[in-house]
């Protein structure tokens, strides 16, 4: 049973400043900045963060602005609609496009790649934009069709090249094939046949990707009962607890799924902050909010409503005086002695992080803590 709306007031307004605060900081063009301040990430939108935000404000009510994003995504993939046939076609003749060639994560918020270098290759956005997508589409009855196209070369694009490694969540260890990515292509994958868009001939190229997605995942992306970092591996990524929760790929309350939050509460959570993985040194390695949201709605779909609320509370307490969330918060810092250097590179951390507020939302929502915002007239 979960605590009426009435019951958690300072989370009811949190989750309101923070739409308020995606809505007014999203382009004109549908992009939603990373950051607005942060060196790093001013001026670019990521796939990936910005399909968790659409979904969060899909699921908050705030429609106009989810498909508005997904609008810009959209129109992202079309302008490159011959590059990926290239890279499709490339990779059925067995001469696959070089990793540089391939479709970047992050653009600026007109659509282009953008002057500064980045770790680029990442295929988990392009499973979280067909997600949002169908996600939107089955809650608000969308009409599909205006994407179909983009839909469509999506699909292409990770048929094609979903068993690839390249770089996880966290532009990290481009050598292995991360199962947080593969949960992400999985679950955009079934998305996209949903959502009704598709011909008949991808709608099965789709599902039986999917399949052979999950049968990797299985086979090759567990260990000791759980999900791991990548194939191969026996650590675990707080990344998993997307896949084992709001992405549904493993069922939270399976007997992998259970030994997946098991795994992320003993090795990386500390009270309710979630490292994203032990030897992490990035700004020292320090506690995610939006990550506590991750395991809070995975713990959610595996019926611990007590536990997930402890971690909204956690990840709540984080906002600063003025509402404002962070990337991370320096407790329990894995590696103190690396803050230093970061702050050198790029300054303070990322604070606000619109993925922050969103994930926030999105367990709030999950929680009946923040009721869902009617749509206007």
């Amino acid at each position: 049973m979960t605590l009426p709306t009435t019951a958690r007031p300072e989370i009811a307004a949190l989750t309101a400043s923070s739409a308020d605060l995606i809505a007014s900081l999203q382009d004109d063009g549908g992009a939603y900045p990373a950051s607005p301040t942060f060196s790093a990430y001013a001026g670019y939108s990521w796939f990936r963060d910005g399909a968790f935000i659409a979904d969060a404000m899909s699921a908050y009510g705030r429609h106009e602005s989810a498909e508005r994003f997904l609008d810009w995504c959209a129109a992202v993939v079309d302008a490159r609609a011959d590059r990926i046939r290239a890279i499709v076609d490339g990779a059925a003749s067995g001469e696959p496009a070089a990793d540089a060639e391939m479709l970047a994560t992050r653009f600026t918020f007109d659509g282009r790649e953008g002057d500064a270098d980045w770790w680029d290759f990442q295929l988990d956005g392009y499973g979280t934009w067909l997600w949002a997508a169908g996600e939107h589409v089955r809650r608000h009855g969308t009409d599909a069709t205006r994407w179909a196209t983009a839909i469509a070369l999506t699909v292409d694009y990770l048929v094609s090249s979903w068993d690839r490694p390249c770089y996880d969540w966290w532009e990290e260890h481009a050598e292995h094939a991360h199962v947080s990515t593969f949960g992400c292509i999985a679950a955009g994958l079934r998305a996209a046949v949903r959502t009704g868009a598709l011909d008949g001939e991808r709608c099965a190229r789709a599902s039986s990707t999917a399949d052979a997605v999950e049968a990797a995942i299985r086979s090759r992306g567990t260990a000791d009962g759980h999900l791991t970092k990548w194939l191969g591996s026996s650590a675990v990524d707080a990344s998993l607890a997307a896949v084992v929760g709001l992405l549904e790929v493993v069922p939270a309350a399976s007997a992998v799924g259970a030994a997946t939050l098991d795994a992320i509460e003993r090795d990386l959570t500390v009270d309710g902050g979630v490292h994203r993985y032990l030897g992490d040194t990035y700004f020292g390695g320090g506690q995610w909010p939006l990550l506590s949201c991750f395991l809070g709605l995975a713990h959610a779909r595996a019926g611990d409503l007590d536990r997930a609320r402890e971690l909204l509370d956690w990840a709540a307490g984080t906002a600063g005086p003025d509402g404002s969330m962070p990337e991370q918060v320096e407790r329990h810092l894995l590696d103190a002695a690396r803050v230093d250097e970061w702050v050198e590179r790029w300054g303070p951390s990322a604070d606000p992080l619109l993925w922050s507020h969103a994930m926030l939302i999105r367990l709030a929502v999950e929680l009946d803590t923040a009721a869902p915002e009617e749509a206007p007239e």
